[in-house]
């Protein structure tokens, strides 16, 4: 089983945390990760933990969602963001890949992250900032490989077309997923299309019978052994 924790940073009333038309980062990183999610969903032996609120509306401080994280003995933890420089919109822009700078540099960090980083390049078609180290708290503070994703700039007038765009946020989560999949090994469950439609139910015919009486002594048996509710229905 790999444990993974998912993290969309920040949350909507964080001061700064915005483009300079005020479109919420969160917004942006909630995106993401439920791209992540879903795609993660559909492969065998995954637990998945979030650890922000998910409404956005309560920004959980970072000490809670690491201990947390901790205390689940996640495998691996996954922070999506969206950067910004000045605030104001400019001519910079791309993507990037974190992991901890310090003596607690985790090396199955910095395997994920280069396999992260590509991928997202490719998913949203901005510049490749490339894989880098900072000593953030996620970072620093988790006790298992932890990276942190910075999937474009708010305030860039390149950037923000691609941040705007559905379609490029799911491709960004996606390939986060895909990364994690292919540095796991992990594999799809044996069937995705098996759950019961609940809007729908079958009924079991069981026989036919020439008196009640032995429709209803067959029933009786049919309860008996299986538990099941058995009903006799008169054929006009």
């Amino acid at each position: 089983m790999v444990k993974i924790v998912i993290d969309a940073g920040h949350g909507v009333l964080t001061p700064g945390k915005q483009t300079p038309d005020g479109e919420k980062e969160w917004m942006f990183n909630n995106e993401v990760l439920l791209a992540v999610q879903a795609k993660l969903k559909i492969y065998d032996k995954v637990e998945l933990l979030r650890v922000d609120d998910p409404t956005g509306k309560i920004d959980v401080p970072l000490k809670i969602r690491t201990d947390h994280s901790n205390a689940w003995k996640a495998d691996v933890y996954l922070s999506f963001h969206h950067n910004a420089n000045t605030g104001v919109w400019g001519d910079w822009g791309g993507v990037e890949t974190y992991t901890f700078e310090g003596n607690g540099s985790n090396s199955k960090a910095d395997k994920l992250a280069k396999l992260i980083q590509p991928r997202l390049v490719r998913a949203m078609g901005l510049r490749d900032r490339g894989v880098r180290k900072k000593n953030l708290h996620v970072l620093r503070e988790t006790k298992m490989p932890a990276v942190l994703i910075e999937g474009g700039f708010m305030d860039s007038r390149t950037d923000i077309e691609a941040l705007r765009n559905p379609q490029r946020l799911k491709a960004q989560g996606e390939a986060i997923a895909e990364a994690v999949i292919a540095y796991y090994q992990l594999k799809k469950k044996s069937s995705t299309t098996s759950t019961i439609n609940a809007s729908k139910t079958f009924r079991l015919v069981t026989g036919t019978f020439l008196s009640k009486e032995d429709a209803e002594v067959s029933a009786d048996r049919l309860r008996k052994q299986h538990g099941w509710t058995v009903y006799v229905k008169e054929e006009s």
